[in-house]
């Protein structure tokens, strides 16, 4: 298994979770992969029309990029090979023991704090920031959340620009337009558009099955089609304003180039994990402890259930507030068509009267809802029967 990670890093390809989805940061000759905020200003791009208004499009776009652009970052990481992936060096790389990657940040504040992906600065000896005037600066590491792939460096000293402003999350809609800017493949200060493909999505981190505990999906993701490659990591998605809707973070592809399937980690999760990594080091999430799946048609005929929604609990991580608040996972498995069902497990239909018709509610409700130490009250179905179950949640644990 490590031999084949040590290949697929070497050519620049980290498979991520069930979708391929590669990390985009980028080994440097080898192409891989808030807080309050000063406002910038802004400038809104025409959509689309006849007569004129792609001129205007295009000079409204060269326009964000001469704003936006500045505080758009190039990152060169070096990191002791223990930390990450060991490859071969190449010719004039640093010796084996060290290993140097590349990717992409942006400036979220006047004193210097960047917004970049976790894999990107993960085990980082050093990391020294260019800017896009060629100025150069070193930063350290503020703090790191593996579980969003979202960091904060903070960079010595900062040249006179003006920081990315955050858009507010429930301002992104399939169909926008979304504009990448980053150093893909180390092509410093590249820009691609495109559109908001989909909203929504969850981003698998390498388990099979959606956890609630444990290390997560990331849920509420961006889907694009602006050109994200190697090298694009930790860069800003931004809307047509230039603020930005999401850190770019991975790619949907079997050779590690862009595939026209981009994702990019939500606003929402921007807004509420950065100002903790900028004043923690680290950000604590609430825990449930359980694994479940969605309800669908085969498994409510199979538990008799009325309804094909909600969240069917299928196993409870020991020690976990599921466990001392007595939540039941599956207890029999049924074939239908085939396929093995389990089935018998609670199925959590409301947290705090929100609706969960999905598994996936339980875990956008957590994140962003929901804090460590806090008492929730689930309305399940147990049995075919409505029952309310109180639990308090804990942290999430760390390995």
């Amino acid at each position: 298994m490590r031999s084949r990670l040590r290949a697929l890093v070497a050519a620049g390809v980290l498979v991520l979770g069930l979708l391929s989805c590669v990390p985009c940061g980028a080994p440097v000759g080898t192409a891989r992969r808030s807080p309050e905020v000063t406002p910038s200003a802004t400038a809104q791009v025409a959509p689309p029309g006849p007569a004129g208004s792609l001129r205007e499009q295009e000079q409204l776009l060269v326009e964000l990029y001469r704003r936006a652009g500045p505080a758009v970052v190039n990152l060169r990481v070096t990191k002791h090979a223990d930390a990450g992936f060991r490859f071969q060096p190449e010719a004039g790389e640093p010796p084996e023991e060290l290993v140097r990657g590349q990717g992409s940040g942006f400036v979220i504040d006047r004193e210097g704090h960047i917004v970049t992906n976790y894999h990107v600065v993960e085990g980082a000896e050093e990391v020294l920031v260019i800017f896009s005037d060629g100025d150069q600066a070193r930063a350290t590491v503020v703090g790191t959340d593996p579980d969003s792939d979202l960091a904060v460096i903070k960079a010595d000293h900062l040249p006179e620009l003006e920081p990315l402003e955050l858009a507010e999350s429930d301002e992104v809609h399939v169909g926008q337009l979304a504009i990448a800017i980053g150093n893909p493949f180390g092509l410093q200060g590249s820009l691609t558009t495109g559109i908001v493909s989909a909203v929504g999505r969850t981003l698998p981190l390498g388990r099979e099955s959606t956890t609630v505990g444990g290390r997560f999906s990331i849920p509420r993701m961006i889907q694009t089609d602006a050109a994200i490659n190697p090298g694009n990591s930790g860069g800003p998605l931004l809307d047509s304003s230039g603020r930005v809707i999401g850190v770019n973070t991975a790619i949907n592809a079997r050779e590690g180039v862009s595939s026209g399937v981009g994702f990019a980690v939500p606003v929402s999760l921007i807004r509420r994990i950065v100002p903790q990594l900028i004043k923690e080091g680290r950000y604590s999430y609430p825990w449930l402890g359980v694994t479940g799946r969605d309800v669908n048609p085969d498994i409510a005929e199979a538990m008799g259930l009325t309804e094909r929604r909600g969240a069917l609990i299928v196993d409870i991580i020991k020690g976990s507030p599921a466990e001392r608040a007595g939540l039941r996972g599956t207890s029999r498995t049924v074939t239908v068509h085939d396929t093995q069902l389990d089935i018998g497990g609670d199925v959590i239909i409301a947290i705090n009267d929100t609706p969960v018709r999905q598994f996936d509610d339980v875990l956008v409700y957590l994140i962003e809802r929901a804090s460590v130490g806090q008492r929730l009250k689930l309305t399940v179905l147990r049995n075919g029967t409505p029952q309310t179950v109180e639990v308090q949640l804990g942290e999430r644990p760390r390995d």
